[in-house]
């Protein structure tokens, strides 16, 4: 891949054309915030937070570093004054449509920024609409359990018709990606309850403890899509664990019993 000279912060670098700059930055220690971006996923841009100050022979422009490609001859910008005020505005914008994100609320105050100027939008909690959730349901797991409904100032993220999803297998990933802990899920007894989603699935039990452990349709594809290739699918941890200590001191005390006898 073809390499291509860059300056970040008045350091140059030599880097691989088109990478991402938000990347090549904090690869070389470089502090930049985000919300809506994640390894896993491709850059969206949402959240606005990752704004950095682009320079290119006469022309200067302000621009989200996590979807901007590495080319020959950029001059990169991150801590700019412009670059604050950008970062101080969406995060204001935010901090009013996520009123209850504690963590918008702690950069916010990082950055000198008390309180919003604007007025705070009722019903969405801690959602920023980052879209992670829904991205990482439908570009990773292949499924559609959640999605973007209505537009504008009434957008919201929710399952199909704000009911339980048909297509939600409790993976949980939508849980892991939520930068604000807007998602919200509970095993309660043999259920996990997914709050957020309006879902409760039933857990599956272990076949050795007969503990409740997985959700049902989560341990149904790991069986379609795994099959045989993954031993102990229907034990807990605590058991999987168990069956494989005991397979290897199964296989060690045949080993010893092999050498003992000459083989």
């Amino acid at each position: 891949m073809a390499l291509v000279k860059t300056v970040i912060d008045g350091r140059e670098v030599e880097v691989e054309r088109d990478r991402w700059a938000l990347d090549v930055a904090r690869e070389m220690g470089i502090d930049i915030p985000t919300l809506c971006h994640h390894p896993a996923l491709e850059p969206y841009g949402a959240c606005r937070l990752c704004v950095v100050e682009v320079t290119r022979g006469k022309w200067t422009w302000l621009t989200t570093s996590c979807d901007l490609p590495i080319r020959e001859g950029l001059e990169i910008r991150t801590d700019t004054e412009n670059v604050k005020k950008a970062r101080r505005m969406a995060l204001e914008l935010l901090w009013a449509q996520a009123p209850e994100a504690e963590v918008i609320q702690r950069m916010a105050r990082e950055m000198g920024v008390e309180k919003p100027r604007f007025a705070p939008r009722e019903g969405l909690g801690k959602c920023i609409l980052c879209g992670l959730c829904v991205r990482v349901c439908r570009e990773i797991l292949g499924e559609s359990a959640i999605s973007f409904s209505k537009r504008g100032a009434d957008r919201v993220v929710t399952t199909p018709f704000a009911d339980a999803s048909s297509d939600c297998i409790g993976c949980g990933a939508c849980v892991a990606v939520c930068p604000t802990g807007h998602i919200v899920a509970e095993y309660d007894r043999a259920t996990l309850k997914l709050e957020t989603w309006n879902t409760d699935l039933e857990l599956a039990a272990c076949k050795k403890c007969g503990g409740p452990y997985l959700p049902r349709r989560m341990l149904e594809r790991l069986e379609k899509q795994c099959g045989e290739t993954v031993d102990d699918l229907g034990l807990c941890p605590k058991c999987r664990a168990g069956s494989t200590v005991d397979k290897w001191s199964e296989a060690l005390r045949l080993a010893a019993t092999a050498g003992r006898r000459g083989l």
